[in-house]
């Protein structure tokens, strides 16, 4: 029996993650952290969230997520996770779940399902090889999981794959040759360097070219805070950026990413950023970093060059629900 979210069942889904979710690498939930992932989030919703009862048993957990005001939530859902008990992994049993998540986004006017890193429902997974070091986000589904080959199987598309990766900050040093890089666009009046009001003005404007409403909110914050961020300026007129600068309390390196104005690229700002970024990390003595980017975009060419692994891959998919209805 499916059943809609009642707060009775939170001892049950905490016991089914930590022995379920975790055997694919997500960390373990304790109360505290599952209202801060699930019911604390403004885009909670009881109506989203589902549950597989087997003789008054927590045998499934899934959660969807949805808000008009969300990338792309005007006309999509989001699937932030789907959980069963050993024994009741059965692909009945993931129809289920899935139906009862899909249903409830046409209910709510959404012409598709989506797993990406837009949702805001964050969930934390160790990275594989290390003394577990966190992400802090899960940005689609693990491609080594069960859910993975199910959702494909259900007709959901692969639209990109994500590399997860990882450097242990230990020893890190700038290379000669990004140095060199920094000293030819030195030259060019291009300085790049921890943001100082002093010497730097334009953020704003530069946050605005970069039409990103996440930088632009995070950024423009941490640089009126006074926390640190790395700047690319021209003549003191803020042109790129990269931070904020915070390292977290389990040792990582948290930043919100990395942007160049684009009548500034061609520079090789993009790898200098990235590049003091590190410096900056590891000069506060954070031990590590934690990124993903697509397993197509160039940037991971600058990642690798940093000392940066591949450590998981995950998938972005989508179903379109209108057609599928209509099949149906």
């Amino acid at each position: 029996m499916i059943v809609t979210w009642d707060d009775q069942y939170t001892h049950a889904v905490i016991a089914l993650w930590n022995e379920e979710a975790v055997k694919e690498g997500y960390k373990e939930l304790i109360e505290k952290s599952f209202k801060d992932i699930f019911w604390s989030n403004p885009y909670f919703d009881k109506e989203n969230t589902f549950i597989l009862l087997v003789d008054d048993q927590v045998k499934g957990f899934a959660c969807g997520c949805t808000g008009d005001d969300l990338p792309l939530g005007n006309v999509a859902g989001y699937i932030t996770c789907i959980v069963l008990s050993d024994g009741w992994k059965t692909d009945a049993n993931y129809k289920l779940m899935l139906d009862a998540l899909e249903h409830r986004f046409r209910h709510l006017g959404k012409k598709q399902a989506d797993v990406l890193f837009f949702n805001p429902m964050m969930l934390p997974w160790y990275i594989p090889g290390t003394p577990k070091h966190e992400h802090n986000n899960a940005p689609g589904v693990p491609i080594d999981s069960r859910l993975y080959e199910f959702l494909l199987s259900q007709g959901y598309v692969e639209r990109a794959k994500e590399c997860a990766m990882h450097l242990n900050l230990e020893g890190f040093n700038i290379p000669d040759d990004i140095r060199a890089k920094e000293d030819r666009a030195a030259a060019e009046g291009y300085k790049v360097e921890l943001f100082d009001p002093s010497l730097h003005h334009g953020v704003d404007e530069m946050l605005h070219a970069l039409n990103n409403p996440l930088w632009q909110r995070e950024i423009g914050r941490s640089t009126s805070d006074s926390v640190p961020v790395v700047i690319a300026a021209h003549q003191g007129k803020a042109v790129g950026f990269a931070g904020p600068v915070i390292r977290q309390e389990n040792g990582r390196g948290y930043f919100a990413g990395i942007g160049v104005h684009p009548d500034h690229e061609g520079h090789g700002l993009g790898s200098i950023l990235f590049f003091k970024l590190c410096e900056a990390f590891r000069d506060i003595q954070t031990e590590y970093m934690s990124l993903y980017t697509g397993s197509t975009n160039p940037a991971i060419r600058i990642y690798e060059k940093a000392g940066f692994k591949t450590v998981k891959q995950f998938s972005v998919m989508r179903r379109e629900l209108v057609r599928w209805a209509k099949i149906r």
